[in-house]
C-alpha cells in the first residue's frame, strides 16, 4: 500500500488514541505483509470502522478485516467466514460466520497461529469468487463513509425503494431544490 492510499486510514484513526492507532497500522501492516496481492475495503460506519482484505473489490470475497469501535474503543482482527476455519486452538469468539480475537496489545497478539488461519481463509476466499476477472491485486479501496465523517459540500446518491432514485445533496448550508429531489443536509 502506497503512502497516498493511507491518507483515508490516517484520517479515519485520527478520533483514537494513539495505542489504538498504533495496533491498528500494525495488524493492517501484518496483513499487507503477508497478502499483498490483497485489496484492502475502508468502511467507515456509524458504529465502527473496518478494514477488510479480499481479493476483489467485494466484501464477500473478504478473508480478514481489522475492526475498531467508535463507542466501544476496542479492536477485533476478524474471519469474515470465519466459521469455516478449523481453529484447533479454539481462539476465535463470535457468531456464525464472523469470528474473530479481540486485540489487546500487539504483544499479545498471537501472528503465528493467526498466520496459519489467514492462509486458509486466503484460500477459501479464493474459492468464493466465482467471477476470476474481479480478482484485483493491492489496492486500497474505500468503500463507504458514515454521515457523521462526510465532509460538506459532497453528493451522496441513495436508493430509497419507496421514492425511487433520490439525490441527497449537502452544500454547506445552502438547500438546493432539484425536480424530482429531496434535499438532506449531511
Amino acid at each position: 500500500m502506497s503512502k497516498e492510499e493511507q491518507t483515508d486510514m490516517f484520517k479515519f484513526l485520527s478520533p483514537f488514541s494513539a495505542s489504538m492507532q498504533d495496533i491498528v497500522r500494525w495488524l493492517c501492516k501484518f496483513v499487507w505483509d503477508l497478502h499483498p496481492q490483497a485489496n484492502e475495503l475502508i468502511f467507515d460506519n456509524n458504529d465502527s470502522i473496518i478494514f477488510y482484505w479480499s481479493p476483489t473489490e467485494k466484501v464477500k470475497h473478504s478473508f480478514c478485516s481489522v475492526t475498531i469501535g467508535k463507542t466501544s474503543n476496542n479492536i477485533r482482527f476478524g474471519f469474515y467466514k470465519g466459521d469455516e476455519l478449523a481453529d484447533p486452538e479454539k481462539m476465535l469468539t463470535g457468531d456464525h460466520p464472523y469470528r474473530y480475537i479481540a486485540v489487546q496489545s500487539i504483544k499479545d497478539f498471537p501472528q503465528v497461529y493467526i498466520t496459519q488461519l489467514l492462509q486458509e481463509a486466503w484460500f477459501n476466499s479464493l474459492k468464493r469468487v466465482t467471477d476470476y476477472k474481479q480478482i484485483i491485486q493491492g489496492k486500497t479501496i474505500t468503500k463507504s463513509v458514515s454521515a457523521g465523517s462526510r465532509d460538506k459540500g459532497t453528493i451522496n446518491k441513495w436508493i430509497n425503494p419507496n421514492l425511487g432514485n433520490i439525490l441527497f445533496l449537502s452544500l454547506s448550508t445552502i438547500p438546493l431544490q432539484l425536480p424530482s429531489a429531496e434535499v438532506l443536509f449531511v
